[in-house]
């Protein structure tokens, strides 16, 4: 984990350039710098709405391309998005040079953890909704804490923010770091408490198997101090497994029965979950959320056992659980069309759409529910889950399956690629009403002639699945005849 800003001082840097700025995170960077004074540029190829409008809110300069003269203006130091490689002209010519260069988590660490007590929520599910939540806790709680994580937290207007408070919340991915950097994003982060949503296996693209996966989380719980507070999801049989290190104690939590902390009697009533958080034999409090199902009821106990374990008690946490409004894209209502309610998700893996599937059952019991899912993230473009993802669709009523996304940066071979025919087929084979589309465009109209009013379709996608929220949203609220498509493909499962 090193690069060439290991040595730099950082008392000297006033200038900071970010290669790939409009990612999500390397955005929220950009604008933390900016809040600490420094003066900050940036680069990317694909610059557009939402994060170049608050970038140039932020009056951060955005240069258009990667070119090597986009550091004519020699930076006191570089920070280096993960998506971009190490043949990328910009930094062919940073390399040349002796500009000092960091990776984004290293960068987090160096300029903003220092005198910090970094709290990490990392698992393969559930770790945006979770750290924004606890976030949100703290800061009800009026601890003023700094928190940085991969969504958009409504409660905080954004993905970032820098506190007075003792507590760094952040997001801890698994992800690679850089192209110099091919270790977990999480180990820069110097965890002094954990939570630990899951672990599976994902990230197909760098993760040879499930055994690689759970390295990576062996080596996040072997920097963690001996005695720190550690909660981990007693519901998943991995998390448990490499958890399990000499002189930590961990807190399990969850709907299983081994779990010390226990999720019973969730229910749901006027737009709100309420469950009781059973510790040992006795109910300790009952919670209430705004945000539905089992998968952030759970979500919400790691933060309550984590939260107890930061010292601060539950009459403390329960009022920023129930005032939590939730992320952007996690079961996200866009609107009710014309009485068909539209919800957008980012669930990609098997497990996340089968408790996004459920969250929004619970939330909107006996309305007919159509699950539309874009094969996108690197893990679900290929045949990896091929069929797990029947299981995970089954509780839907309709469900329509769109292309595969194609990435240049990495090429799906025939014979690894995911089939979206295959889907529906075996769907259909089961008793539920699938189909297949490639356009989007034929996913507009199928669904547009096709749903009905107290229908609930639930878009499910780790990418922008080529514009269909925003298409969608127009073409149902708008009139009630759609143009006709061309040739039999229009039809939806009706």
């Amino acid at each position: 984990m090193t690069s060439q800003g290991d040595n730099v001082d950082l008392s000297t840097v006033q200038r900071v350039h970010l290669i790939a700025i409009c990612g999500v995170a390397m955005a929220a960077m950009a604008g933390m710098l900016k809040q600490r004074g420094y003066q900050v540029s940036g680069s990317d190829e694909n610059v557009y709405p939402p994060m170049s409008m608050l970038l140039e809110r932020w009056g951060i300069p955005i240069r258009t391309g990667f070119r090597a003269e986009n550091l004519s203006d020699r930076p006191d130091v570089v920070v280096v998005g993960n998506k971009v490689s190490r043949d990328n002209p910009e930094v062919q010519a940073l390399l040349a040079s002796d500009t000092p260069y960091l990776s984004l988590p290293q960068a987090l660490h160096d300029f903003f953890l220092a005198g910090k007590r970094s709290i990490v929520v990392a698992g393969t599910h559930g770790k945006t909704t979770s750290t924004a939540m606890l976030a949100w806790v703290l800061e009800r709680a009026g601890r003023d804490p700094s928190m940085m994580v991969g969504g958009d937290a409504k409660d905080f207007g954004g993905n970032f923010k820098l506190g007075a408070g003792e507590h760094f919340v952040l997001e801890g991915d698994e992800y690679d770091t850089a192209f110099f950097d091919k270790g977990p994003k999480f180990l820069h982060y110097a965890p002094q408490a954990l939570i630990l949503t899951a672990v599976e296996f994902d990230h197909a693209d760098i993760y040879r198997d499930l055994d690689h996966v759970k390295s990576a989380f062996r080596k996040l719980i072997a920097i963690l101090p001996a005695g720190a507070p550690l909660a981990v999801a007693a519901d998943f049989p991995h998390a448990l497994e490499v958890a399990h290190r000499e002189g930590l104690t961990p807190e399990t939590f969850g709907l299983s029965d081994a779990a010390r902390w226990r999720i019973a009697n969730l229910r749901a009533a006027n737009g709100e979950s309420s469950f009781e958080i059973v510790r040992g034999g006795g109910v300790e409090c009952t919670a209430t959320l705004r945000v539905p199902g089992a998968i952030n009821a759970r979500n919400a106990l790691g933060v309550y056992v984590l939260a107890r374990r930061l010292g601060l008690r539950g009459d403390e946490i329960l009022p920023g659980l129930r005032s939590f409004t939730g992320v952007a894209r996690r079961q996200e209502l866009v609107g009710e069309f014309n009485g068909i309610a539209l919800i957008d998700d980012f669930a990609h893996h098997p497990t996340a759409v089968a408790g996004s599937i459920a969250a929004i059952r619970q939330h909107y019991p006996g309305r007919r529910l159509w699950a539309v899912f874009e094969p996108r993230s690197n893990t679900s473009r290929r045949k990896v889950f091929q069929r797990e993802y029947v299981d995970a669709f089954a509780a839907a009523d309709r469900v329509i399956i769109g292309g595969v996304f194609q990435k240049q940066t990495d090429a799906v071979s025939a014979d690894e690629l995911f089939s979206p025919d295959q889907l529906a087929s075996n769907l259909n084979a089961r008793g539920i009403k699938a189909r297949a589309y490639p356009e989007i465009e034929t996913i507009v109209v199928g669904l547009t002639r096709n749903a009905k009013p107290g229908d609930v379709i639930l878009l499910m996608s780790n990418g922008s699945f080529g514009g269909l929220r925003e298409k969608l949203a127009a073409a149902l609220g708008g009139s009630a005849s759609s143009p006709s498509p061309s040739g039999p493909s229009g039809k939806a499962p009706r």
